[in-house]
């Protein structure tokens, strides 16, 4: 009898899974098949229903970039990243769709800088936490070495060894403060019209004066404040990657 009740517990534990599964396997059956609309539906009831994942956003992402609404796979990929910067088909798919739709490049960013955004984005801040504390390991390994054998050269491979391991424990765990930073810190957003005039205060621009710069559809900005009123409704203070700063209505954008 105990087994039985044991049995049934799990089998009823299993179905919203098992639940999960069917709706993933449907929506990916829908899309080989090019029923985009119902692939995509059946994606975000999946999102809605149990929970979000970087490879369900990079479904989603995929199957409006099918629907030819590249605004919207931009805004899932970069989703997709936020929850796992290693997802290298959400970070390549983000690259293609940004080049379809002649986004500029980050600007007032160094090449270097990027590449190094990139590198480091690659892996989530628990990897690069546990290679930090695997070198600090190593490290300790290194100096019991250094300072307990007789031999010479191993002496020496425990000191210039151990040297290594600590500069690459300290920048394993700048690395993994700064995607965590990246992740939980993050506020980024997306331009969502096909252009926007961003003003120098929040509110619509009244004259030439307030009128900031355009940006283009599918641009990110980062959220660095924001207003309220009755009158004019909710407003942004955005800043670009080149570093300027204006004002945008929150309606505008899509939060990442």
């Amino acid at each position: 009898m105990k087994r039985f009740i044991i049995t049934i517990l799990l089998t009823v534990l299993a179905l919203p899974i098992v639940a999960a599964n069917a709706n993933i396997d449907k929506a990916n059956q829908a899309y080989k098949q090019e029923l985009y609309n119902e692939a995509l539906q059946l994606y975000l009831q999946e999102a809605k229903e149990t929970g979000v994942s970087s490879a369900l956003y990079c479904n989603i992402g995929d199957t409006y970039y099918r629907l030819k609404d590249n605004v919207h796979a931009v805004l899932y990929y970069e989703r997709a990243l936020l929850l796992d910067p290693s997802n290298n088909d959400a970070r390549f798919n983000l690259e293609f769709v940004r080049g379809k739709m002649q986004l500029p490049d980050d600007a007032g960013e160094s090449w270097f800088s990027n590449w190094v955004d990139q590198m480091v984005s690659r892996l989530s801040s628990n990897a690069w936490a546990i290679i930090a504390i695997i070198t600090f390991l190593l490290f300790l390994a290194g100096v019991a070495i250094y300072l307990f054998m007789d031999n010479v050269l191993m002496r020496k491979i425990g000191f210039f060894g151990g040297a290594v391991l600590i500069v690459a424990s300290i920048l394993a765990n700048l690395a993994a403060f700064h995607v965590h930073n990246k992740a939980t810190g993050a506020s980024g957003a997306i331009i969502m019209p096909e252009k926007v005039t961003l003003s120098t205060a929040p509110r619509e621009p009244r004259d030439k004066e307030e009128e900031a710069f355009e940006l283009m559809q599918g641009t990110r900005v980062e959220i660095v404040d924001s207003i309220a009123d009755k009158a004019s409704g909710k407003w942004l203070q955005v800043s670009t990657a080149g570093g300027h700063k204006a004002w945008i209505n929150a309606t505008n954008v899509e939060i990442i």
